[in-house]
């Protein structure tokens, strides 16, 4: 039988992978027998940043472009479309959305759950890339790397970064703190305990003996962050984590220790990040993510010292791309054959 698909793809996560997963999990060949009828649809994320769409957040494109699209599909794979209650009046016959994010932000779960929708995901479909990349922003904040590359490139040698009071810290013997230990932190944990540092973390949803096993230590967050020479951010973004980091706890920090955020820009207050910088109260700051994307012209971290910026590229490797369309084709797969769904994100929907 026939599945009719909306594929909504973008820059990174293709129309041409989505469709390629699907047909490949439902063991069809284009205009083959059986095979699913795809509308295709290529979105301009992340050429063009994300943003709220209705009522969704990081979402890319537009309702009318969705609704003109969504026709009588039964089923939707895609990373940024936007699904808001206008889209889900307009698709009827639309049973699954399969978003292959680590949360379906770009989705308005009650609507889904009214129109009788399922809505699926693609945890960790990022993890090895987010975490090795953690690991180099770790590195080159402690190692004075990107920043003393910029300088070399510029016309300035810095041999006074070989002087004592100047040179970077090992990450052998180095305390290093992890605020969140989901798929990507824990990543993270053991590829550090293999450098040598003694790893702190703090998590209150984490198993303790699951850390302790993996070789670090559980600890509370003001414990963590006054004991950790480098503390790096993994947490989700929820109410209770927004500004997890503000003024108040990054005075807990050593002195001149580095923070890392390649996790979600709410985790941390902004605004007392650049005095900081100034002052050596942190001694390195580097980032990701960012509390508005992308900053804008007059970002104060422009202007501060020892800042290390990139533009949301933690989890930007091919093999993720890859991945979380094979994870979102095998739900549609678990549809289409009458299975239990794998990553389901509003399972009251199953009452319907």
């Amino acid at each position: 039988m026939t599945v009719r698909i909306l594929a909504a793809g973008d820059e990174f996560v293709g129309t041409g992978l989505l469709t390629g997963a699907v047909r490949q999990e439902l063991g069809t060949v284009p205009a083959g027998p059986g095979d699913p009828e795809f509308t295709e649809l290529v979105l301009p994320w992340p050429i063009e940043p994300f943003g709220p769409v209705g009522n969704v957040r990081e979402a890319s494109g537009t309702e009318e472009l969705m609704i003109e699209a969504i026709a009588d599909a039964e089923a939707a794979v895609t990373q940024m479309a936007p699904f808001t209650e206008k889209v889900f009046a307009a698709a009827p016959h639309l049973r699954l959305v399969a978003v292959c994010r680590g949360g379906p932000v770009n989705v308005d779960l009650d609507a889904a759950t009214a129109a009788g929708v399922a809505v699926t995901y693609a945890p960790g479909r990022n993890a090895a890339a987010a975490a090795e990349f953690a690991v180099g922003m770790i590195l080159a904040a402690m190692r004075r790397i990107s920043t003393s590359s910029a300088e070399l490139l510029a016309g300035t040698w810095r041999g006074d970064y070989y002087a004592y009071a100047n040179a970077g810290v090992e990450l052998e013997g180095t305390t290093v703190g992890l605020v969140g230990y989901g798929a990507i932190g824990s990543r993270v944990a053991r590829v550090l305990v293999a450098f040598g540092a003694r790893v702190l973390v703090s998590d209150p949803f984490a198993d303790p003996a699951r850390i302790t096993d993996d070789g670090a230590e559980p600890v509370e967050l003001e414990d963590l962050l006054r004991r950790s020479a480098v503390v790096s951010l993994h947490a989700r973004l929820t109410e209770g984590t927004r500004h997890l980091i503000d003024a108040e706890r990054l005075a807990l920090m050593p002195e001149g220790a580095v923070l890392v955020n390649t996790a979600r820009g709410g985790l941390m207050d902004y605004a007392p990040l650049p005095e900081a910088l100034r002052s050596g109260r942190l001694g390195a700051l580097a980032l990701d993510v960012y509390d508005v994307e992308p900053p804008p012209a007059d970002w104060a971290l422009r202007e501060a010292p020892n800042v290390i910026a990139t533009p949301h590229l933690a989890g930007a490797s091919r093999q993720t791309a890859e991945r979380a369309a094979r994870i979102v084709a095998a739900d549609v797969g678990r549809y289409h054959r009458g299975e239990a769904l794998a990553f389901l994100a509003n399972p009251a929907v199953l009452d319907r």
